[in-house]
C-alpha cells in the first residue's frame, strides 16, 4: 500500500515539476508581455503616450528605442502593445508590421513582408509599380476607409534598425519616415537598436524626416533591485494548479534569496553583466538540474550554473585540439613573448616547432611541413588565430601575418585540463625563454 502511495506521490511531483519547468522556461526564453517591467517606468509611459496619440488621435510619430542587448527593448514594446490591445476600439482597428534587419535584407523582401502582414496580397495581385514609394503608398491607401481620422493606424516595429540604415539608399526608412511626416495614413515607426551613433548612419534626407525622439534603456537598477528581480522571476504565479507545491517552491525561493552563498553568486554575476537576459540564462541552467529526486533548487545548483556561465569558450575549444595543434599554440605563445605581441607568420611558428622537435625528438613525432600547415589552417578556421590582412591570391600562405587570439593564462589553464598532453610539451609551455 505504501509503495503505491509513494508511486502516486512521485507522479503528482513529476506533473508539478513539468508544469514548473514549462512556466519558468517560457518566462526565461520569451520576452513575455506578462512579466513585470523593471526600472523603465518613465520610458514605458512615454512610449505608451506616443502610441496612443497615433492609434486614438490619428497622429503619425516616429521614435528610436536605444539600449544594449538584453536591456529590455523588445519587452518594453511588447508591454506597450499589450496595453494598447486592451482598448477595444484600438484592438479592432490598429495594424502591426514587424520587420527585422537580419531577415528583411533589402527593400523587395521588406515590401513583400509588409504586404503579407497587412493581408493585402489579393489587393496587390499582379500590379506593376514604378518605385518602392509608389508600392508602399498604394498599400497604405488600400487601408484607408475615408478621411484621415477613420484610416487604419499602422505601427511599424523595425528590429535591428541599424541594419536597415546600411541598405542601399535607405529607401525603406526614407518612405516610412516620409509617410509619418505627411498627412496620410496614421503611422508610428518604432526602431529598436543597440547603436548609440544610429543618427550618424542616417542619410540627410532620412534624418530630416525623422522626429529625433529617442528612448534610452540603460539597466539603471542596483543590486537590491536585482535580488528582487531574481526572486520575482523564480516565483510561481498564484494561479498554479497545485497550491501546496507552489507555496513550498516560493518559500524555497525566499530562502534562496536570503542565502549568503546565493547572494555571493548573484553579486558576481551582477558585476559581470547586469542585464536580465544573462540572469535568465543563469536561472535556466539552474532549473535544468531540478528533477523528481531533486525537486527544489539549491545554492549548489546556482553555483554550478554560474560556473557554466563563466566558462571560457576559447579555452574549451583548446581541450579538443590534437597534440600537434597544441604544440603550434605553444610555439605562438613563445613568439608572442619574444616579439611582445607582434604578429607572426607560419614559417616563424614552424621554425619554433622544429627547435622543440630537435631537443625533444623522442616525445613528439616530427610531422611533415604540409601536415603542420594543415593544423595551422585548422586553428585559423577555429578562430584561435586571425589573419592581420586580407589574403590575396598571389601571396604565399606561410608568410601571411597572423595574430594569436588566446592569452597566456587561457593557454596554461587549458593545458592543465588537457588529459593526453605529453610531459615534455607541458614543460615547454611553462619553460622560460633562456634556452632560445
Amino acid at each position: 500500500m505504501s509503495n503505491r502511495k509513494t508511486k502516486s506521490n512521485s507522479i503528482i511531483h513529476a506533473e508539478c515539476l513539468s508544469e514548473v519547468q514549462r512556466i519558468l522556461r517560457e518566462r526565461f526564453c520569451h520576452q513575455s508581455p506578462h512579466s513585470n517591467l523593471f526600472g523603465v517606468n518613465l520610458q514605458y509611459k512615454y512610449l505608451i503616450d506616443l502610441l496612443k496619440r497615433t492609434v486614438i488621435n490619428g497622429e503619425s510619430n516616429s521614435v528610436l528605442i536605444v539600449g544594449p542587448r538584453g536591456s529590455g527593448k523588445t519587452m518594453l514594446i511588447n508591454h506597450a502593445l499589450k496595453e494598447l490591445m486592451k482598448i477595444r476600439e484600438v484592438s479592432e482597428n490598429v495594424l502591426q508590421v514587424h520587420l527585422n534587419g537580419l531577415l528583411q535584407i533589402n527593400d523587395k523582401i521588406a515590401l513583400k513582408e509588409i504586404t503579407r502582414q497587412l493581408n493585402l496580397e489579393n489587393v496587390v495581385g499582379d500590379k506593376v509599380f514604378g518605385s518602392f514609394a509608389e508600392n508602399l503608398s498604394f498599400l497604405l491607401e488600400a487601408l484607408k476607409k475615408g478621411d484621415r481620422a477613420s484610416s487604419c493606424p499602422v505601427i511599424f516595429i523595425l528590429d535591428e534598425f541599424d541594419l536597415f540604415a546600411h541598405q542601399k539608399n535607405q529607401t525603406l526608412l526614407y518612405n516610412l519616415f516620409d509617410i509619418s511626416q505627411s498627412a496620410q495614413t496614421p503611422v508610428a515607426v518604432i526602431g529598436l537598436t543597440c547603436r548609440l551613433d544610429i543618427l550618424e548612419l542616417l542619410e540627410k534626407r532620412v534624418k530630416s524626416r525623422f522626429s529625433h525622439r529617442q528612448i534610452h534603456l540603460m539597466n539603471s537598477f542596483g543590486f537590491p533591485q536585482y535580488m528582487k528581480i531574481f526572486k520575482e522571476q523564480l516565483s510561481l504565479p498564484e494561479e498554479f494548479p497545485d497550491k501546496a507545491f507552489a507555496e513550498r517552491w516560493n518559500e524555497n525561493t525566499q530562502c534562496l534569496s536570503e542565502d549568503s552563498t546565493v547572494c555571493e553568486v548573484l553579486q558576481k554575476h551582477f558585476n559581470v553583466n547586469k542585464n536580465l537576459r544573462s540572469l535568465h540564462m543563469l536561472l535556466m541552467l539552474a532549473l535544468n538540474r531540478v528533477t523528481v529526486s531533486h525537486p527544489f533548487m539549491t545554492s549548489a545548483d546556482l553555483m554550478e550554473a554560474q560556473h557554466l556561465c563563466s566558462l571560457d569558450s576559447k579555452a574549451s575549444i583548446v581541450h579538443g585540439l590534437s597534440v600537434l595543434e597544441i604544440c603550434l599554440i605553444i610555439a605562438m605563445k613563445h613568439l608572442n613573448d619574444i616579439y611582445e605581441e607582434e604578429p607572426f607568420n607560419f614559417q616563424m611558428v614552424y621554425n619554433e616547432f622544429q627547435k622543440f622537435i630537435q631537443r625533444k625528438a623522442h616525445s613528439v613525432y616530427n610531422f611533415e611541413k604540409p601536415v603542420v600547415m594543415k593544423a595551422f589552417e585548422h586553428l585559423q578556421q577555429l578562430e584561435l588565430i586571425k589573419p592581420m590582412e586580407r589574403t590575396s591570391v598571389n601571396s604565399q600562405r606561410e608568410y601571411q601575418l597572423v595574430k594569436l587570439l588566446l592569452d597566456n593564462t587561457q593557454i596554461m589553464n587549458a593545458l592543465q585540463k588537457y588529459s593526453n598532453c605529453p610531459t615534455d610539451v607541458r614543460q615547454w609551455a611553462t619553460s622560460s625563454l633562456s634556452w632560445l
